[in-house]
């Protein structure tokens, strides 16, 4: 268990802090609630599972090798992400707050697949497996142990966004309020897009 801490510290970090799918569950619970943003919890916390997993049965070593293949993951990545801000900023909100939300609703899969084009995320778990894996036959003990342990840490992570944003949609009543809202979510969206294109 000493040995696993650091890396529960570290997937800790990485899940709590602000990034593009904490932004986007926090605006699907404002908007939806929280069951309606659980698709994308539970989709973000499997597709970043999945991405530890993937990367310690070295597809992450071809993955680092390839510039090209990193150029086009980030080219989809800042698309996709423009893409859902364009759509979280313009999507008209109903008068009433009992009304029903418009606008399309990300799924598990988006979600999932958000985490799985991001070429920042396959770096940091390449560093991740290199450093927190052991050689040889107990590599893919730790490989399966850690891609558990990080879905089970996000999980709870994400879930705190989503209760974030059902809370914070009690203050967001007057329809003003949630358009200017889900605008400025909209553009932390699309500058956390942007960011992916700092060296």
């Amino acid at each position: 268990m000493i040995e696993l801490l650091p890396f529960a510290l570290f997937a800790f970090v990485a899940s709590i802090t602000p990034g593009p799918t904490n932004v986007l569950v926090l605006n699907h619970s404002v908007r939806f609630g929280f069951r309606g943003a659980l698709p994308i919890v539970l989709g973000g916390c499997a597709g970043a599972a999945l991405m530890v997993l993937t990367v310690g049965v070295g597809v992450g070593d071809a993955v680092a090798a390839h510039a090209m293949l990193q150029t086009l993951m980030k080219g989809l990545g800042i698309i996709w992400l423009s893409h859902l801000a364009w759509q979280i900023y313009w999507t008209p909100e109903p008068e009433h707050r009992n009304g029903q939300a418009a606008g399309p609703r990300l799924g598990f899969l988006a979600s999932a697949g958000l985490q799985l084009i991001n070429p920042k995320a396959w770096m940091m778990a390449v560093a991740v497996i290199s450093v927190f894996t052991r050689p040889g036959t107990e590599r893919w003990h730790d490989v399966a142990q850690l891609s558990l342990m990080f879905f089970c840490i996000s999980l709870p992570c994400l879930a705190a966004w989503a209760l974030l944003g059902r809370g914070a949609a009690a203050f967001l009543t007057p329809r003003a309020r949630r358009i200017m809202f889900n605008r400025s979510l909209a553009a932390m969206l699309l500058l956390s897009a942007l960011a992916s294109l700092l060296p």
